[in-house]
């Protein structure tokens, strides 16, 4: 399992012309679940997340997390985070899980993130989605579960 966290001011969804997901200060977590990842995977990534100290605290060193500072994820399912561009020009997305499993383990990242105490919104499943952030830093990580960074 792979995400990319933005430590963002703000960002929201749009599907369509509805906007479905807005946070204020926080994370935007774009999540790419790959065929071989498990409960574990979510489970270890959304505390990872959770307890991230990316925020500035009053000398303004990266000390803090979303907890000290009120802040909330905004999560969205990205399978294109697993793609592999090694060979030719178009990228294989063989790696990436299939859209039941994939689902199953964002929602149960989610749920883990929430059952954290940390306030969650999402993107829409599969959904063509317009994503906007406004990055604060820019402070962008790329985290991968057990099962990817061994």
């Amino acid at each position: 399992m792979k995400a990319v966290v933005q430590r963002v001011s703000n960002a929201s969804v749009v599907v369509g012309e509805d906007t479905c997901a807005t946070v204020g200060r926080g994370f935007l977590v774009l999540l790419g679940v790959a065929q071989d990842d498990t409960e574990a995977d979510a489970d270890y990534l959304a505390e990872k997340i959770a307890g991230l100290r990316v925020f500035e605290d009053d000398q303004g060193r990266m000390n803090l997390s979303l907890a000290d500072v009120g802040g909330s994820v905004l999560a969205v399912s990205n399978f294109t985070l697993l793609a592999d561009c090694r060979k030719g020009r178009r990228p294989s997305f063989s790696e990436a899980a299939a859209p039941d499993e994939a689902r199953s383990l964002y929602e149960r990242f989610v749920q883990r993130l929430r059952d954290l105490g940390v306030p969650v919104q999402t993107g829409q499943f599969q959904g063509k989605m317009q994503v906007s952030l406004c990055n604060d830093g820019p402070v962008t990580l790329i985290i991968e579960s057990q099962t990817q960074g061994s």
